[in-house]
């Protein structure tokens, strides 16, 4: 059975942060904030669509991981894709990020797998101050 999305309030979220994430299949879980999600598509092969790639920040150690689901699992959880939620991933597998598709500096992205759960978490998560960081950053406006 392939959970993806709980309205049941989750307290005491434990979790790991990106920095201690390690290769392979993982029964980890990060909480983090879900910034944005895009469909990932093949320019090569007439803009074929193969995937969602998501964007993860974590406050705790000012970071951003992305991650991605191939095409095979997308209507999966393409329900559990809410931008600017904070939610509970488990089960995953952790890899190492290729110069190609690199969105963010870590050196992983998360791969969903068909075990993988995403859950948003209403209660209990790490608090984001999205706004502050936006606001100190020196993104050019």
């Amino acid at each position: 059975m392939f959970l993806f999305s709980s309205p049941v309030p989750q307290t005491g979220v434990h979790h790991s942060t990106f920095e201690s994430l390690c290769l392979g299949r993982s029964s980890q879980s990060i909480a983090s904030g879900f910034l944005r999600f895009w469909d990932s598509l093949n320019f090569k092969k007439d803009r074929e669509f193969v995937g969602i790639t998501v964007l993860f920040f974590d406050e705790k150690v000012n970071s951003m991981i992305h991650g991605f689901t191939p095409v095979g699992r997308a209507n999966h959880y393409m329900l559990s894709l809410k931008a600017y939620s904070i939610v509970k991933v488990d089960h995953f597998e952790v890899a190492r990020c290729s110069s190609m598709y690199k969105t963010t500096d870590h050196l992983f992205l998360i791969r969903f797998i068909s075990l993988s759960i995403i859950d948003e978490v209403i209660t209990g998560a790490p608090k984001i101050n999205l706004q502050a960081r936006l606001d100190g950053s020196t993104i050019s406006k």
